[in-house]
Order: structure tokens, then sequence, then C-alpha cells
């Protein structure tokens, strides 16, 4: 961009400082929801949770799908083959 073009835009600038760090923001919580080690540790806690008498068998199954899902998105992205959308 030109010098001119830098002053008209200024007063946007912290809209697109804004926009940067939300983008960080959700990419840092999105690295943290698909992470392997994560989902494994949430589905230790889901089973003792069920041992505990904590949650129905139903309950069990639907949030164990959930996870196995995040969990299969999470291997196919460190693959390098998750295109970005669900199936």
């Amino acid at each position: 961009m030109g010098l001119i073009s830098e002053v008209l835009l200024l007063p946007f600038a912290p809209v697109r400082g804004s926009g940067w760090v939300i983008g960080q923001v959700l990419r840092e919580a999105e690295r943290i929801y698909y992470d392997p080690s994560t989902v494994r540790a949430e589905l230790s806690r889901l089973e003792e949770r069920l041992e505990a008498g904590e949650i129905t068998e139903e309950e069990f199954d639907r949030l164990e799908d959930e996870l196995l899902d995040r969990l299969e998105i999470a291997t196919r992205r460190s693959m390098g083959t998750d295109d970005g959308t669900a199936r």
C-alpha cells in the first residue's frame, strides 16, 4: 500500500489489529480443542464418570462419539489431510 492509503486507513488500524488478535486466539483455541492428548484425557475422565455412576451409558456413548470425532479430526490434521470440511 502506498503512503496515502496508509494514512486514509489509519483510523481502521485498531479494527485490523483486533481482527488479527481474534484470529490468533481462535487458532490457539482450536489447537487445544483438537490436541490428541487433551481428547484422550477427556476420554479417560469420561470413563471415570461412567464408572462412578455420574452419567448414564447413553450419555457416555454420545459424549464418547463426540470425543472420538475430535480425535479423528486431530489425526487428520496432524497428517495434513484435513481439508477443513466436516463429514
